[in-house]
């Protein structure tokens, strides 16, 4: 049998406690700032460049020498090894834009009692150490539709100030529709508890000049188990709605089954754009997703 109990004021109203959550970001901004850098402290610094000749000072390839070019652009030493001439080729290694965006919407504010944070600080965490550390690798980071891309040395505060500014952004539950550059990234963080339509759209937008990309999507685990049993009541802590499911335990079958046909089409969304597609659990430590990322954003340098 379910107990009963008096809702406190923050609770009368559905989703009120994950709404206060989020526009209490300012308080929690210095401290999140804080393990974003201890987070970024773990990951290995520096990216491999393009993989194509360019101005740098990592050897890329030797090739042979053209008629025409400059006598001092001869390498002797791997010349004088055979009857032709060769030129040692750098790899390009210029800075490039990488995009966060990162979801601060009502349902981000979620945590049950397994999770070690609410979704949103893990998003903000994992966003800004993510940025402390492409900086460092000699890239340039800006959020999405809300800043330029910058390599200042002091982009975790930059941008920490930039999120905690824009309010609109806290009734966002979908990426903004953006073009970025040809050879520009994108990672986008958040629950992506939203119609996938919208998500196929914000991602088709950012891909449609070429751009790569990472989803990532940042759950509860009690959202993935759902692990309830007698009667209940579901609310909606963006649209303020209810449902009454009744048994919970028998709903639960449905529940999960419908949350996995959701996650495999963020990652149908994901693979059609040749994105990559990544789920974080908030009862593991920030520094594994991270790590994941930033493996991955260096991955895409090879294949450009």
């Amino acid at each position: 049998m379910v107990g009963t109990r008096l809702l406190g004021r923050s609770e009368r109203v559905p989703g009120r406690r994950a709404t206060e959550s989020a526009l209490s970001l300012a308080e929690r901004m210095p401290r999140l700032v804080l393990e974003a850098r201890r987070v970024s402290t773990t990951l290995a610094h520096g990216l491999h460049g393009r993989r194509r000749s360019g101005p740098g000072e990592s050897f890329w390839q030797f090739r042979p020498f053209v008629t025409g070019e400059a006598a001092a652009r001869i390498d002797w030493r791997r010349s004088a090894r055979d009857d032709r001439l060769y030129v040692r080729e750098r790899e390009w290694e210029a800075a490039h834009n990488v995009w966060l965006w990162i979801d601060r919407s009502a349902s981000m504010g979620f945590s049950s009692a397994l999770a070690a944070a609410p979704k949103v600080e893990r998003a903000l965490v994992l966003g800004l150490a993510l940025a402390e550390a492409l900086v460092e690798g000699g890239e340039r980071v800006g959020l999405l539709g809300l800043t330029r891309a910058t390599a200042s040395r002091r982009i975790v505060e930059a941008l920490a100030q930039a999120l905690v500014g824009d309010t609109a952004g806290l009734d966002e539950d979908a990426p903004p529709r953006s073009s970025p550059g040809r050879f520009d990234e994108a990672i986008l963080v958040g629950d992506f508890l939203t119609p996938l339509d919208g998500v196929s759209a914000a991602v088709a937008d950012i891909a449609a000049r070429g751009s790569r990309g990472h989803l990532v999507q940042i759950v509860d685990p009690i959202e993935e188990s759902f692990p309830f049993a007698g009667q209940a009541v579901l609310h909606d802590p963006e649209g303020g709605g209810s449902l009454d499911i009744g048994d919970a335990g028998a709903w639960g079958d449905v529940y999960r089954r419908r949350y996995a046909a959701h996650r495999d089409g963020l990652s149908e969304i994901a693979r059609a754009r040749g994105w990559t597609f990544t789920v974080h659990r908030t009862d593991r430590p920030a520094s594994e997703a991270a790590l994941r990322l930033m493996t991955l954003v260096a991955a895409s340098r090879g294949a450009g």
